[in-house]
């Protein structure tokens, strides 16, 4: 793998050397600007990862410069250095979309440490937004990933397990949009020109299961009046997808791991065996290791397909990801209707954060449709949000627990309200904006990741 290739922009010569000399020991390759035109110059004409731009240069500002730097490479982090450390060039450096600040003179460990975060999140932004438009594209569903942490680090995990051939358990509650993450996974690897397959287990009777997975000939029981070529045959050289597949009968997942270990099966009414190359996803709502304990699932199937396990957290611990979906959903369901709504109400807005949504994103998408049909306004209104869900009271938990998870909860709800803009934040909630940045930093919120679509 190529080094990461670092432009470091400072107008102090001898900073620059010290700069270049270090990072170079460390395995990066350096491009050294002394100034902004330079520095221009070489983001149009090379590759670059990630940038260090001294705050003070001759002719130009630095956080100037790093918003000329970004429309040239958006995905690409920067990290403004300065010797004039004080809390408003640090807030405004991070407010115009610095990845971090450092102040002159740093520490080496600090400034390392620095860049090797800021090389991770450009590369899992471009692995996330590479996965969003290929979704986007084929499924038309944009906003799968959202900008929450917790989905970001999902789709990490989808872009690592794409690589590879090993088996997949998605597991996560109802409505989270499982098979639409198997289907992202599917587009990522190297099956991705091959079928994709998908059966709900639970939706097919248990007595018809086994023909539609392995298909059957004709005559094989009443009812089969002509040969049926099973799902694991559709799905040869590329992905099967089996949602729900905790629903399986004893005897069925027997006849499922006995195709994991062979690669070969018989269609119903066969004699002949028939070889398969499928690549094994899976789903369900429950939780597998207990599933095994109690004996209602095999425990040596179990291992065949919790090869790597993949959790879909439930929307409501990515409350910063509703008014991204909320917007989606609006847009979708406007086009559907042909009707002329502009978005949604304050009021109503907050309304969704303050849910629980024990259906997901399904019912968020539901409430959505419900709520664009019924209005007769240009803005939905509170009033047509949830009307008849009640809120549920959550478990008593221990004073420290309940105050933090309240405070991400309050300034997440804040800053959705604003669109990440941290200034209205920190009126509506009667702090500096000083102090609310370290209330962000403390529970690792972006404000960025607030911003609604245009």
């Amino acid at each position: 793998m190529a080094a990461e290739n670092i432009l470091i922009v400072d107008d102090d010569k001898n900073m620059l050397e010290v700069l270049s000399l270090r990072l170079e020991a460390e395995g990066y390759k350096v491009t050294a600007a002394a100034g902004a035109e330079d520095a221009l110059k070489m983001a149009k004409d090379e590759l670059l990862d990630l940038a260090l731009v001294d705050l003070k240069l001759a002719g130009k500002d630095g956080i100037e410069l790093m918003q000329d730097l970004r429309r040239i490479t958006p995905e690409m982090p920067v990290i403004i250095l300065t010797a004039y450390g004080t809390i408003e060039t640090a807030v405004e450096a991070m407010k115009q979309g610095a990845y971090s600040y450092l102040t002159k003179p740093f520490n080496r460990r600090e400034l390392l440490l620095q860049i090797k975060n800021g090389l991770e999140k450009s590369s899992l932004s471009r692995e996330v937004r590479r996965l969003k438009a290929l979704v986007g594209e084929r499924y038309g569903f944009e906003n799968i990933i959202g900008k929450s942490k917790k989905m970001q680090e999902v789709m990490e995990q989808v872009s690592r397990a794409a690589e590879t051939e090993s088996n997949v358990c998605i597991f996560g509650e109802s409505g989270v949009g499982k098979e639409l993450m198997a289907k992202s996974l599917h587009l990522l690897s190297s099956r991705k020109d091959k079928p994709f397959v998908a059966i709900n287990c639970a939706a097919i009777p248990e007595g018809l299961l086994e023909g539609e997975l392995f298909g059957y000939e004709k005559g094989a029981f009443t009812g089969a009046v002509r040969n049926k070529r099973g799902f694991f045959a559709q799905a040869d050289g590329g992905t099967i997808f089996l949602d729900e597949v905790s629903e399986m009968s004893e005897a069925m997942q027997a006849k499922l791991l006995r195709v994991l270990q062979e690669k070969q099966f018989h269609t119903l009414g066969g004699e002949k065996s028939i070889e398969v190359d499928v690549r094994i996803l899976t789903a369900t709502n429950k939780n597998l290791e207990d599933e095994v304990k109690s004996g209602a699932f095999r425990e040596d199937l179990f291992y065949r397909i919790y090869v790597i396990p993949i959790h879909l957290p439930p929307l409501r611990e990515r409350n910063e990801d509703i008014p991204l979906l909320a917007d989606h959903f609006i847009k979708k369901f406007v086009g559907k209707m042909k009707k002329e709504i502009k978005g949604i109400s304050t009021p109503a807005l907050q309304k969704l954060l303050s849910y629980s949504w024990p259906g997901n994103v399904r019912e968020l998408e539901n409430t959505i449709e419900y709520a664009v049909a019924m209005t007769a306004q240009d803005v939905i209104s509170e009033d047509l949000i949830l009307q008849t869900k009640i809120t549920e009271e959550d478990k008593l938990k221990p004073l420290r627990e309940a105050k933090g998870e309240f405070e991400k909860s309050y300034i997440s709800n804040i800053l959705s309200l604003t669109g990440g803009n941290v200034s209205k934040a920190a009126k509506l909630a009667g702090k500096y904006r000083a102090d609310l940045y370290d209330i962000l930093k403390k529970h690792d919120l972006n404000p960025s990741d607030f911003k609604r679509s245009e």
